[in-house]
């Protein structure tokens, strides 16, 4: 699939419910990355496509690959988006290099404690989803990125994975999320069978414990490597152009 595509990849990762940690038999697997688009393609009059996606079907199993430019995903990754590092640090890596090495080098130099505003809003959307269909998989969407806030505003590491954040935050997280993970693990789509009333309980008290560890982070307010990343963004584009489209 990496060499099907029009422009070279600088890598692709596993994301979605594989990342998360509660895969279903029947999930898709979601793959994510960076293309590299030539130089012409950015200086000329025609629109570029920043972001690809395409849908695959192999052996049964669909695969959702979506990609952005390189110089849209660097300015995502300085708007406070927890969702594109998630994608760049994840350890399911299918395709890499040197230009994905050094873009995870950076990584932390982004890291803000404003990161809590992106997993607070992500839990409010997951939530509403929950209380429309009554899904587990929003549910667990829920916790998950509220756990990840807390986590990173505490260490300052971005971990999407739920059972490391249940072990991890082992004072903060319900105790009832296992059997969540493993259901989830039986269907993709299904019911959750909770007490509405106990979870969101545990969803409010979490929101507040993610306000109290983003009040006591210690990350600091703003990134502190915007122009590493825009000499990065040059360097990588301009060596593409100097390989005749063999990039990095």
């Amino acid at each position: 699939m990496v060499a099907e595509q029009p422009d070279p990849l600088l890598f692709a990762t596993v994301s979605g419910a594989h990342l998360y940690g509660f895969p279903s038999e029947d999930s898709d697997l979601d793959l994510r990355g960076v293309h590299l688009l030539p130089a012409a393609a950015l200086v000329g009059l025609r629109e570029p496509a920043e972001t690809r996606s395409r849908t695959w079907d192999r052996q049964g199993v669909e695969l959702d690959l979506v990609t952005h430019d390189l110089r849209k995903f660097v300015r995502l990754m300085l708007r406070r988006n927890g969702y594109v590092l998630e994608q760049l640090l994840s350890p399911l890596v299918v395709h890499t290099g040197d230009a994905h090495r050094e873009l995870v080098a950076l990584a932390p130099g982004v890291l803000t404690s404003h990161h809590a505003h992106h997993y607070r809003g992500f839990a409010v959307t997951q939530w509403r989803l929950f209380e429309k269909t009554g899904e587990l998989k929003p549910l667990l969407y829920t916790f998950r990125v509220l756990l990840t806030g807390i986590h990173l505003m505490r260490s300052g590491e971005v971990q999407a994975h739920l059972p490391t954040l249940l072990g991890e935050l082992d004072a903060d997280a319900p105790g009832y999320l296992p059997d969540l993970i493993a259901a989830k693990g039986r269907h993709e789509h299904g019911a959750a069978d909770v007490d509405h009333a106990r979870v969101a309980a545990d969803v409010e008290r979490l929101h507040v414990v993610l306000g109290e560890a983003q009040t006591g982070s210690g990350l600091p307010g703003v990134p502190r490597v915007h122009d590493a990343l825009h000499d990065f963004v040059v360097r990588v584009r301009l060596q593409g152009v100097g390989r005749g489209g063999l990039r990095v």
